[in-house]
């Protein structure tokens, strides 16, 4: 139960944020839950391995690089969809700090009324 919570807390999140940014775009709400399907996905399996490979770099950026991390799996989830559509690097980045801002701050909210 936990998991779909945050899965549509990152759906909704990320419409959301297609909604402000003008470099990212859905094709609609469904859209919206696939790609948080494929980023959790994306997550469980690339970020492991690029994380690894970018030891050293991340290490040298004290670990600012793990930005640029979210921004690869963000367009790599473009990549794989059809519905999705990125502008570029630097909207990808962006959008991957927003959505990671706006989804740390709806599942505070949603954790907080739990109990």
């Amino acid at each position: 139960m936990n998991f779909i919570i945050r899965l549509l807390i990152t759906a909704i999140s990320a419409f959301i944020l297609s909604k402000v940014l003008t470099g990212v775009h859905f094709d609609g709400f469904m859209s919206t839950v696939i790609f948080a399907i494929v980023l959790g996905l994306l997550n469980l399996i690339v970020r492991p391995i690029l994380s690894i490979l970018s030891l050293p770099i991340t290490i040298l950026t004290l670990g600012l690089f793990s930005f640029v991390i979210n921004a690869l799996i963000i367009l790599l989830a473009d990549y794989l969809m059809d519905s999705m559509e990125v502008a570029g690097f630097w909207w990808a980045l962006l959008f991957s700090i927003l959505l990671s801002l706006v989804t740390s701050a709806f599942s505070t909210i949603f954790e907080s009324n739990e109990d």
